[in-house]
């Protein structure tokens, strides 16, 4: 036996999105390479005319994508992932890891991802930074929005920083599933999860903090959302941009009356704080 390997070779704030379309379409397990990530299916237990599909509606927004196939030997992946998952320390404050790596010493908190996937498990810069933002933010008592939540890694991060409730959405039934998993192994109770975009969601009160973590262009499209879902004094954690991108970010953000507080950067990749 043998499975289909999916070479994808793509700009990085692509690769979470066809990360989950491939996963729609029968990849079940991803691994992130340079400029890209391989993923696998079972034998030929893939729907070829969707991977078509994707293959052709995303090279329509960029030239810097290539989609390779082959065969290879069938793998254990729960050794493949156990040999090459690494955890991952912010700021010698929180770490990451997955549930059979064992910590050589305590931090102040501690988040257990299921590495279904190398995405959302604070391996890439934008999820770093991301909680980096958030270490610096009250969340006691606070009611959090997860707008494009993937793993809900920054939810999980919310719940233990005290917020009182947390509602994550992503479009993607794969995220809210496996959101779902991580929540519950790191016992967080407080943490809804909900499958749509965010503006399709009815929230019948504001939030004292929205975190998103998406790209540019949503970020861009959606801001007025965050804006009018936001309460006088709340926070709106941003990443899933460069910093030559931060211009156009606080150019828009202006526009709703949210206020610039806080910058950080890693790799290229940039994260804000506004304030409404």
């Amino acid at each position: 036996m043998f499975h289909t390997r999916i070479t994808v070779k793509c700009p990085a704030e692509l690769s979470d999105m066809l990360v989950a379309e491939l996963a729609d379409a029968g990849f079940d397990a991803f691994i992130e390479i340079p400029d890209g990530f391989e993923g696998y299916a079972d034998g030929e237990q893939y729907d070829a005319k969707a991977v078509e599909d994707i293959r052709h509606r995303y090279q329509s927004l960029t030239q810097d994508l290539t989609f390779n196939f082959d065969k290879v030997e069938k793998t254990n992946w729960n050794a493949v992932w156990e040999s090459s998952y690494e955890p991952v320390v912010i700021d010698d404050t929180c770490l990451i890891r997955a549930a059979f790596h064992k910590p050589e010493r305590n931090f102040p908190y501690e988040i257990i991802i299921t590495p279904k996937m190398s995405f959302g498990t604070g391996h890439h810069p934008t999820t770093r930074l991301m909680i980096r933002a958030q270490l610096g933010v009250d969340h006691h008592g606070k009611r959090v929005l997860d707008a494009g939540c993937g793993t809900a890694i920054l939810s999980v991060m919310a719940s233990k920083l005290g917020a009182s409730e947390i509602h994550a959405v992503d479009p993607d039934e794969w995220s809210v599933i496996n959101g779902g998993e991580n929540a519950r192994l790191n016992d967080c109770g407080n943490i809804s999860l909900y499958k749509g975009t965010t503006r399709g969601q009815q929230f019948a009160e504001p939030f004292d903090i929205i975190l998103a973590n998406i790209n540019k262009n949503v970020l861009l499209d959606d801001m007025d959302w965050y804006a009018g879902h936001l309460r006088t004094g709340g926070s709106l954690l941003l990443s899933g941009f460069y910093d030559s991108d931060v211009p156009d970010i606080l150019a828009q953000s202006a526009r709703y009356n949210l206020v610039f507080l806080h910058r950080f950067e890693e790799d290229s990749w940039a994260s804000l704080v506004l304030q409404k």
